[in-house]
């Protein structure tokens, strides 16, 4: 899967970002302008020591990121969008986009990729989650659409045995 960050502003959005697309073997894609440098310490904070480790990409603007994956299947996430992030079937190679967080994607650029714009329901007339919780959300569910294929889906808990306590476990 992909991340696609176009011009985000908020570099703890981006630092928990890339530590979500390390421990889902994500690739993540930064279109510029970016409303801070990669190496600052806001960044690295939030995806802590897994900065090293992501397959991160730049591109100069949204026609340079384009040209470099021609043929990509882009879904776009917008509060613009009819259609929810559960009504589509992800692919493997998908690139899920999401817009700055003060001004989403620009709308001629949702204009060309009208149908495949989806977005996160959400009750009245909120404006939107935070970006980092909204790009967790919508791989979650790509990836479980496809079966969490080589994740480590079952967890290994340390207790004695289960009882009748509120917490369901004795020691």
């Amino acid at each position: 899967m992909n991340i696609v960050l176009h011009q985000p502003e908020i570099p703890q959005n981006t630092g928990n970002i890339g530590r979500t697309c390390v421990v889902t073997n994500t690739k993540l894609h930064l279109i510029r302008p970016l409303g801070f440098d990669t190496s600052d310490k806001a960044v690295k904070r939030s995806g802590m020591d897994y900065w090293k480790d992501i397959d991160v990409y730049y591109y100069d603007n949204f026609e340079d990121f384009v040209e470099k994956n021609p043929g990509a299947r882009i879904i776009m996430l917008t509060t613009k969008a009819q259609k929810t992030y559960t009504d589509i079937e992800y692919k493997e190679d998908d690139f899920l986009m999401f817009g700055s967080e003060s001004r989403g994607i620009p709308e001629h650029i949702l204009l060309k990729y009208k149908e495949n714009c989806v977005r996160i329901p959400m009750i009245g007339d909120k404006r939107s989650l935070n970006l980092s919780n909204s790009a967790a959300i919508v791989l979650y569910e790509a990836l479980r659409q496809q079966g969490f294929k080589g994740f480590n889906t079952k967890g290994d808990l340390h207790r004695h045995s289960w009882s009748d306590t509120p917490d369901g476990f004795t020691d």
